[in-house]
């Protein structure tokens, strides 16, 4: 039994969305990782005697750097991630929501023709 054009078209976004929802999903993980990369970076700077020769990396190379310089560095750049990371969050939540909405409707038109719901999410 074929489902109807407008089912079709539906079923058709969902995945789109579902495939969006992955991405973002993706993004959050990457921004927690560099949370949690940065915050550790600023323990083990914390743990570094004022005097101690201190490096980042920039590209293939080493670079010498002053601790309360790269101390600052970091400590914005965790600021931005933290910011970022609310912002994929929130994405997440919205895309989400829609892809329950959507899923609920697909289910009622489905229900409406005849045809037996067998979505998962």
């Amino acid at each position: 039994m074929e489902l109807p054009k407008n089912i079709q078209h539906q079923i058709a976004q969902f995945q789109q969305i579902q495939q969006q929802a992955q991405a973002i999903s993706m993004q959050k993980q990457g921004v927690e990782l560099q949370i949690k990369e940065t915050e550790k970076a600023l323990e083990e700077l914390k743990k570094t005697e004022e005097d101690s020769d201190i490096y980042k990396t920039a590209g293939n190379l080493l670079i010498k750097v002053k601790k309360d310089e790269i101390n600052q560095e970091l400590e914005d750049k965790l600021e931005t991630l933290k910011l970022r990371e609310k912002t994929v969050k929130r994405q997440e939540e919205r895309i989400m929501k829609k892809l329950q909405e959507m899923q609920q409707s697909i289910q009622e038109a489905m229900q409406g023709s005849g045809t037996s719901p067998g979505l998962g999410t």
